[in-house]
Formats: structure tokens, C-alpha cells, sequence
């Protein structure tokens, strides 16, 4: 079981927002779809859904063909699309039974997607008088409804505040523990690192890298040391090639080859007698790699 995308390119007029994307989703788990605004991120997800219609290229979930008219998906797109004047327990029963549900088991997994959400006192309100971050969780229930395996979520924390990110991020996990597949876009590289295997990074419409995060992170060709802000610290980095990439209140993170130069240098802090509170030696984080990658395409 898998979703497969074969090089699908998406034109609007002259302008190429998605250019000649593949990738494949082989396992369950989520999926990163990475880029900034603007990068193509939803178009891609649209276009593989078959809500926009591919210049070129395909995909399939299961080896067919994926078509609009599929109901076993599950898509939240960023903007809200639900009905604003309408009680939520009743559009909810409403999207389900478009989805091929009963309304009984339409009520029922709605009923048991706003308890696990925290939002089942406001089931005979209407979604007007929600708050933006309670509206994203009825979004997210229309996406969910009816079970699908294959889920699309386009910036699901955009605009959550952090108690709702929390309750976001624990359903995320339970739903990777019930074994479905997830596409997730996001331009929050912390996001992605807590909860992405593979990973795909978009620039302007096209693949500025691709592959499992952790290989991505073990290939980088450095590590990161951080250390506690002591005199002569940054005298001896200097002095021992260390290039600075993070300067805050209380400590320094350099850029590092690997492990000997890092002992060489904790040798030189040493004899010197300085004493460090903090010596960390740690891999690259992906905003990281996302602003060098990045940075190299753009030349």
C-alpha cells in the first residue's frame, strides 16, 4: 500500500508552480512537504488530489489512479471551509454522509472525533461563534469523519495557538499509531522534525531535496557543537577554524566537522582553564539545511 507521485507539473499561464514533482509515501507515518509561501506546496497536494487537473505526470494510491471524485482521503486545506452559520454536530453528520457514511455512523465518529478534540460543548453551536482555534479543530474533524487511511493536512498549525497545537499534535501521533498514511505541508521546520520521516523540500515549484530526514541530517558533511558563553571561548573557536552560527544569551553553537575537532577544541578550552557549563556536541536542525539548500538554488 502505497501513494505514489510521478512527475507531475502544474502551469498557470506562464508561471510554473509545480515542476516535475515525484515522490513516494511507502509506509504509514507523515510525509513533510516543505517550503516557504509561495513554494507550491498546496498546489501539489491539490494537483495529486485531482482537485486541480496535471499539465503532466500522475498519482496513485494502491496502484490506481487517484481521481477527485475518490471519497477514501482525507484533505484539510489551510483555508476553513466549513459552514459558519451551521451547528457543528450538524454539518458534521452533513460531510460525513458525503463522504458514503450513514448518519448514524457519521453521528457516531463525529461524536468520538470532538470528545478526542475537546470541542463536544459546542456541538449544537454554530461554527460562528467558535474561536478560530476550535473552528480548525471542526475542519479537522470533516477531514477525518470517516476513517480515511491516506490523509492531507496543508498547514494544520497555521494559526493555532499552543494549548490547541498540543491537542493537535497528540491526535497527529495517535493517528500515526493507528497506521495511516499523512501528507503534511508546512513551512515550520520544528513541526516537521518532530514528526516527519521523509521529507521533500520545495522551492519555486521544484525538488530542492528529497529523502529520509535522519539520512538527509547524516550526510550533511558538519554537526553542531553548542557551548556556554565563557571568556576566551570565542578566541579559541577561532583560533581552531569553529565557524559561529548561533549566538544567544547564555551560549554559542558553532558549526564542526565531526568529532575530533570537537575534542581538539575541548582540549584547548581546558588548558586554558576555562570551564564550560554546557559542551553538546549535535546533529544540524533543518532550518538549517532548509536555508543552506535553499540558498544554494537561488544562486
Amino acid at each position: 500500500m502505497s501513494l505514489y507521485v510521478k512527475n507531475i507539473t502544474k502551469t498557470f499561464g506562464e508561471n510554473v508552480a509545480v515542476n516535475n514533482i515525484s515522490f513516494r509515501v511507502e509506509k504509514p507515518g507523515v510525509f513533510g512537504l516543505i517550503g516557504t509561501n509561495g513554494a507550491g506546496k498546496t498546489t501539489t497536494i491539490r494537483t495529486v488530489l485531482g482537485i486541480m487537473s496535471a499539465d503532466s505526470g500522475n498519482s496513485e494510491w494502491e496502484g490506481k489512479k487517484i481521481c477527485r471524485e475518490s471519497l477514501s482521503f482525507g484533505y484539510m486545506p489551510e483555508e476553513r471551509g466549513i459552514y459558519m452559520k451551521t451547528k457543528v454536530l450538524e454539518q458534521l453528520i452533513y460531510f460525513g454522509m458525503l463522504r458514503g457514511m450513514s448518519k448514524k455512523d457519521a453521528k457516531n465518529s463525529a461524536l468520538s472525533y470532538m470528545k478526542r478534540l475537546g470541542v463536544t460543548e459546542y456541538k449544537d453551536m454554530p461554527a460562528e461563534k467558535l474561536s478560530k482555534g476550535n473552528q480548525q479543530k471542526v475542519q479537522l474533524i470533516t477531514t477525518l469523519i470517516h476513517n480515511p487511511l491516506l490523509i492531507f493536512l496543508d498547514e494544520p498549525f497555521s494559526g493555532l495557538d499552543p494549548l490547541n497545537s498540543i491537542v493537535l499534535s497528540n491526535l497527529i501521533k495517535e493517528l500515526v499509531a493507528e497506521k495511516r498514511f499523512i501528507v503534511m505541508s508546512s513551512h515550520q521546520m520544528s513541526t516537521v522534525e518532530e514528526y516527519c520521516e521523509d521529507i521533500l523540500i520545495l522551492h519555486k515549484g521544484k525538488t530542492v531535496l528529497h529523502g529520509n530526514l535522519k539520512q538527509i541530517k547524516k550526510g550533511y558533511g558538519h554537526t553542531n557543537l553548542v557551548v556556554s558563553r565563557n571568556n576566551g571561548i570565542m578566541s579559541i573557536a577561532s583560533e581552531n577554524g569553529l565557524e559561529l552560527i548561533s549566538e544567544r544569551a547564555d551560549e554559542l553553537e558553532f558549526k564542526i566537522t565531526g568529532d575530533e575537532m570537537a575534542n581538539a577544541f575541548l582540549k584547548k578550552v581546558v588548558f586554558s582553564d576555562i570551564m564550560p557549563t554546557k559542551y553538546v556536541v549535535k546533529e544540524p536542525s533543518l532550518n538549517e539545511i532548509f536555508v543552506e539548500k535553499v540558498g544554494k538554488f537561488e544562486r
